[in-house]
This record gives structure tokens, C-alpha cells and sequence, in this order.
């Protein structure tokens, strides 16, 4: 499903760039990105993306699990955690979230196709929107 509009929520500049550039390689629309769990809950409303690429680890008040779970239940968006977080204790909270994936950062490009392909899917069918 390529032209699937991502939101990308990293608050390294370089990292964001990096993960957008790579993104649009793979046909993707990238129409915004957030460094912080607030701003990617207003751009997320603001854009209504097909997904969210999440970090988990963020400034500012909320971390990007908060922000996940309430991009979630507020707007039906899937969520795609981008970490190099990995602990038990970090990985409990994210499933809460119910992700569609759990990507761990240095990741290969095909890992990351894979992976938004599936979720993009499985969101579609869930949704009742499956394209015949």
C-alpha cells in the first residue's frame, strides 16, 4: 500500500530525517514529523495518517507510549513503535497500546516495509475497509 500517509515521531532531527528519507524511498507520503508526544498527538489530528511510526523515548511531558494510546483510542490510527527500547518493563506498557508492530532501532529497511505493509492490512480489515 504504497502512498499511506506516515506520521514519524522521533525527537532526534537526524534520526527523523533519516527514518523519512527511507520512508519516501519506499513510496510512502510522510507529511509530518513530531519530536514530542504532545505534538504528535495534535499533528496526528491535524494530518489523520494512515500510521504513526512511534519512538518511545521523547521530550517533553509524555513519552510515546502515552502519546500512542491516546493517538489510538482517539483517532483509530495504528501504531508502529520505532525504539531501541527493549526491557520488560517498557516492552509491558507498549503492548497496553496494542501496537501493530515493534520495530527495535537499527532496524533494516525491509523490516520496516514489512512491517507497515502488515499493519496497514491488518488496520484495513479490522476497519471493514479491505480493498478487494
Amino acid at each position: 500500500m504504497t502512498d499511506a500517509k506516515i506520521l514519524v515521531v522521533e525527537d532526534e532531527n537526524i534520526v527523523a530525517l533519516e527514518i523519512k528519507k527511507r520512508l519516501q524511498k519506499l513510496g510512502y507520503i510522510v507529511p509530518g514529523v513530531a519530536s514530542t508526544g504532545e505534538d504528535a498527538i495534535i499533528k496526528a489530528e491535524g494530518i489523520l495518517p494512515d500510521l504513526v511510526l512511534m519512538d518511545i523515548m521523547l521530550k517533553g511531558e509524555i513519552d510515546g507510549i502515552q502519546a500512542a494510546g491516546e493517538i489510538r483510542s482517539r483517532f483509530n490510527i495504528p501504531v508502529i513503535y520505532l525504539t531501541a527500547y527493549s526491557d520488560e518493563e517498557t516492552l509491558e506498557r507498549a503492548k497496553l497500546t496494542e501496537p501493530y508492530g515493534y520495530i527495535l532501532k537499527p532496524f533494516e529497511e525491509d523490516d520496516l516495509r514489512t512491517t507497515i505493509e502488515i499493519a496497514l492490512y491488518r488496520h484495513q480489515v479490522s476497519s471493514g475497509r479491505e480493498k478487494k
